[in-house]
């Protein structure tokens, strides 16, 4: 076949999988229809939770849980009001806390998150800790996810179906999915997410965080802790695909105003910040 028409069937492909971010109404490339990334994200969720060990901290399992479930809560009422709740129909939300070092957390397609107990000395409490689950779950209803893996198939398999993907290269698939939602890795060649796509996990996470009933200008606090214990290492701004530290708080800082009308004047009972 002529390589003009690969081209053009290549540029069909991908017109014709163009859709919106559910919240912001960016254009974005989904080559996954939704109930094969719900799928796979169950499959992969149950697998992590059978590999990796549950927290036995009940106080730190528990917050991670109660802050989930606000969270959740206000995500639901945020897609409602949208007029978009159809879009979490599918949702089997689940928040878990893991014994591991690693400075993390994430949230895979249907509200599956993971945080990792390495990460709340720098969260401090309930509201830190919404500032993270806040910005990973909404990657996930931001359908970043879905994007950054139609265009790790484009890369890598030549935009290959998901499902010829796993039937001929399965390990290589697994692998892409794992590297597109960060779980287990920190560093490589493709990142979790773009700059963008974190800048957009910003504004929404700062959004559901406020009408959960958190803080939002605490989110300062986190990143400036998060910054701190790099101690300098991260690469300079334009060799990663992450905002630099400085940048992401200057964007914070833009974006409180908004994410201020959000939040009610009391936090409700039972809501813990931050010394």
């Amino acid at each position: 076949m002529p390589i003009r028409y690969i081209i053009t069937a290549a540029a069909l492909l991908v017109m014709s999988a163009c859709s919106t971010v559910p919240i912001t109404g960016r254009s974005q490339l989904n080559l996954i229809p939704g109930s094969s990334m719900m799928s796979m994200s169950y499959q992969q969720y149950d697998t992590f939770l059978k590999e990796h060990k549950l927290s036995s901290d009940k106080e730190q399992a528990a917050m991670v849980k109660r802050v989930g479930a606000r969270l959740q809560n206000a995500v639901e009422r945020y897609f409602s009001a949208s007029g978009k709740s159809g879009l979490l129909a599918d949702y089997q939300w689940e928040f878990n806390l893991v014994e591991d070092k690693q400075v993390n957390a994430w949230c895979m397609p249907g509200g599956k998150v993971v945080v990792y107990s390495g990460i709340l000395p720098l969260t401090k409490g309930d509201t830190g800790l919404a500032v993270v689950v806040g910005h990973e779950i909404a990657h996930a209803v931001a359908q970043h996810g879905n994007e950054r893996m139609s265009q790790g198939l484009l890369t890598q398999f030549g935009g290959v179906a998901l499902g010829e993907a796993l039937s001929t290269r399965p390990e290589a698939t697994k692998q892409l999915w794992m590297t597109m939602y960060g779980v287990g890795v920190q560093y490589g060649a493709i990142m979790p997410y773009s700059r963008l796509q974190e800048s957009e996990a910003d504004r929404l996470g700062l959004i559901f965080m406020a009408m959960a009933g958190y803080d939002p200008n605490e989110a300062i606090g986190f990143w400036q802790r998060m910054a701190a214990q790099k101690g300098g290492q991260s690469p300079p701004e334009f060799l990663s695909t992450h905002p630099s530290d400085t940048t992401r708080i200057e964007n914070i800082r833009r974006l409180l105003p908004e994410a201020a009308s959000y939040y009610p004047k009391a936090a409700p009972a039972g809501v813990r910040t931050a010394p």
